[in-house]
């Protein structure tokens, strides 16, 4: 393991194809990513682990939007972890980097000793799609089950894309002789090709909530199921790195199967807040409206819970009764 290998493979995703099973799928590495978005908070592990997760199925998804779209996932519950809320920035141009960022909202108290998932309890999860101005944005939401964030993204695809989906996710702190323990992440995402009619049948499923085993039979079928039983072989450590790069890891997986890989989409820690920003969404409040937000230090301060970044406002520059330009 070298540097440049590291460099090379580190916070990108490679999308490839299955030629021989009409499947297509990604696969992710994050380690400087995750060290953006984590570093901001100081999450007990469970939460941390779960964010992470979220991290690494918003890449693995997000790399299929088109540039300047934004992807969204986010999970609503009732749990110890209310709130997990992540966002893909779609690059500028095709030659930049896409952006992520993520943060959970928790009540520490309730957290329990059992694993990640079960820190969030009843609710859903949710990818939304803002395709920029002018756009109405996409949403699709599906429960909370299956033991895994992973699971109910596949339980997404399948209920409400009809896209058999499956992903395959590692995760965890690691470390080495001249590294500090970090947290680094790796997956693979595999998904039937879609049909070549924009109109997809209703499939009646197995249960209350489809599975991607609904959705193919026959042919179709029989190759979903290859290809998902040569994922269960990969390792936990083949999947994180940093020793294999992701062409090897395919190769070792679906050489039977003809994998093609197209360009690599590299990702960065990125946060869209600005000052603007948090001016624009003062500027439905009143004189009086933000006296009361104001602090005994006599300035409007707001913070941004993705990056952490601090906006420090003069209560006179802010709100529709604004009387100076900033400040």
């Amino acid at each position: 393991m070298t540097p440049t290998n590291q460099i090379a493979w580190d916070d990108s995703v490679l999308p490839f194809q299955l030629e021989n099973a009409d499947v297509r799928g990604r696969v992710a590495r994050l380690d400087g990513v995750l060290e953006g978005i984590l570093r901001q908070h100081d999450y007990p592990p469970q939460v941390e682990a779960l964010v992470a997760e979220m991290a690494l199925l918003t890449a693995l998804i997000g790399q299929t939007v088109k540039l300047r779209w934004k992807l969204s996932l986010q999970v609503q519950s009732k749990g110890p972890v209310r709130m997990i809320a992540t966002d893909y920035y779609g690059p500028e141009s095709e030659d930049q980097p896409a952006r992520i960022r993520a943060y959970a909202s928790y009540d520490k108290d309730r957290l329990t000793d059992g694993t990640p998932f079960e820190q969030v309890g009843e609710g859903y999860f949710a990818i939304m799609i803002d395709q920029g101005s002018g756009m109405t944005p996409y949403q699709g939401i599906t429960p909370l089950t299956g033991g895994s964030l992973a699971t109910c993204a596949e339980a997404y695809f399948a209920q409400s894309e009809q896209l058999p989906t499956r992903f395959s996710l590692s995760f965890g702190k690691s470390s080495g002789p001249k590294t500090a323990e970090h947290w680094r992440a790796g997956g693979v995402m595999l998904q039937h090709m879609p049909k070549a009619s924009p109109f997809v049948a209703k499939v009646e499923g197995s249960g209350d909530v489809l599975k991607a085993t609904d959705l193919v039979d026959g042919e179709e079928g029989d190759n979903w199921h290859r290809v998902n039983v040569l994922l269960d072989t990969v390792e936990e450590l083949e999947l994180i790195g940093p020793s294999l790069p992701p062409t090897e890891l395919l190769a070792r997986l679906f050489h039977q199967e003809i994998p093609r890989v197209f360009e690599p989409q590299p990702v960065r820690f990125g946060c869209s807040c600005s000052e603007d920003k948090v001016r624009q969404s003062l500027s439905i409040y009143s004189a009086r409206d933000i006296e009361k937000m104001t602090t005994d230090e006599g300035r409007v301060t707001a913070d941004c819970q993705f990056c952490g970044a601090h906006y420090d406002l003069d209560p006179a520059s802010v709100g529709f009764e604004a009387k100076e330009a900033g400040g």
